[in-house]
């Protein structure tokens, strides 16, 4: 089976708003092993949504689409399904009760056209929507299938975990399954090249790399009857990518650096406090994004002048006047100076030059150094970053956690 997603509205045609169902409808059909080779994006227009309609299934076998199911009169998604498949619109009744339900429930006042939400293909399959007004609708004829949503995501992907994706299930004789790798501190080409026999020579399973942010994928999906199956095909695959690759790969599924650091320090019972000069706070902020944290994160702070460096931090003058603000030394200083001040474990700093002034062919704009202190043994690392002043202050951030990550695996090792 091979789809198409079919985004319908003049305000995403003209970007007033973002196409997330596509994203999500995308991942989705992926997993379930259903090719996605179009996806559209058509406005209230009925001819050019029935001509769009008509275009997608002569090359798909399934049509998603989203939006369009409204009480207006533009609304014209299910009418425009209903005359490809030469079905009359019947009011279904349990719809109905569903929208005066609705209303009732939010205290408005439920007007006539709402009714239109009621009416659907004459033996189709209706989605009832528990977050909204317009159900979902399938129809299924002639070896092609069109299921048609509303356009809200929260309507949307309730919709289809519940009821559309055990239909497409349904489907499938096979299913796809992905375990996915995700890489710190090794670029996209670079992980590449390390691994690209298996890449290349990948089958069933296949492996893809991705970028994404400031790290890299791998993505290994097996192509079988049951989840078992394939996992039992992708256990050997990822076993060489982790022999080739080692502590590169911070953690598998649905996860980020900043979590798999947070469970460590939290796992571990290392408090942590943060002094930051170019990374204005970020670094602190994206350690706090993980909730528990504040079980460990005890203290943070922007450092940015020299004189908030020696009196905040006991940076040494003449450290700061011998080396400068951005160098190892002053690096080791503010990260020792913020674990003793609060009392923490840890210590982490960063300090270097962010743009897009300010550099020096010494000290180039991006030369950032970081430093870890460890109950009371201390660390810097120079790391240099390219891109505009957000993004050199977001790699940063992400260079020094992942750093910490690697120290914090080592404290097993000692």
């Amino acid at each position: 089976m091979n789809a198409e997603i079919l985004a319908v509205g003049t305000e995403i045609l003209l970007g007033d708003i973002v196409n997330t169902n596509a994203q999500y409808l995308a991942r989705e059909l992926a997993d379930l092993g259903i090719g996605v080779y179009y996806q559209t994006v058509v406005g209230d227009n009925p001819d050019r949504l029935r001509d769009t309609i008509y275009k997608a299934f002569s090359r798909a076998d399934l049509i998603i689409t989203t939006g369009g199911l409204g009480p207006t009169e533009d609304d014209l998604t299910k009418e425009t399904g209903a005359k490809y498949f030469d079905k009359e619109l019947v009011l279904d009744e349990k719809a109905l009760d569903d929208i005066k339900e609705f209303f009732e429930k939010t205290g408005r006042k439920m007007t006539e056209n709402n009714v239109k939400q009621a009416y659907v293909p004459e033996g189709s399959t209706v989605l009832y929507n528990e977050n909204g007004t317009a159900p979902g609708i399938i129809i299924e004829e002639n070896g092609k299938i069109l299921i048609m949503l509303p356009g809200p995501p929260k309507e949307t992907i309730p919709i289809f975990e519940n009821q559309v994706k055990p239909f497409l299930k349904s489907k499938q004789e096979y299913t796809l399954v992905s375990r996915v790798l995700r890489v710190a501190g090794v670029g996209e080409s670079k992980m590449e090249t390390l691994v690209k026999d298996i890449i290349e020579n990948s089958e069933n399973p296949t492996v893809a790399p991705y970028a994404k942010d400031n790290e890299a994928i791998l993505r290994i999906t097996a192509k079988a009857h049951n989840e078992q199956e394939a996992m039992e095909l992708i256990k050997p695959v990822a076993d060489e990518i982790y022999n080739r690759l080692g502590d590169a790969i911070y953690g598998e599924g649905d996860t980020n650096l900043e979590s798999v650091v947070a469970e460590l320090l939290i796992n571990k019972k290392m408090t942590i406090s943060t002094s930051e000069s170019c990374t204005g706070g970020l670094l602190a902020g994206t350690l706090i994004e993980y909730p528990g944290i504040s079980s460990v994160f005890m203290d943070g702070v922007v450092s940015y002048s020299n004189e908030s460096k020696m009196y905040r931090l006991g940076v040494k003058e003449e450290t700061l006047e011998k080396y400068g603000a951005v160098s190892h030394e002053t690096a080791a200083e503010m990260a020792k100076g913020i674990a003793e001040t609060a009392g923490t474990n840890i210590g982490i700093s960063t300090t270097g030059i962010a743009g897009p002034g300010g550099g020096s062919p010494e000290k180039p704009v991006g030369l950032v150094y970081v430093g870890i202190c460890i109950n009371g043994n201390v660390k810097t690392k120079e790391m240099h970053f390219a891109g505009t002043r957000e993004k050199i202050r977001g790699r940063a951030v992400y260079g020094a956690l992942n750093w910490l990550r690697k120290e914090l695996l080592n404290l097993d090792e000692q």
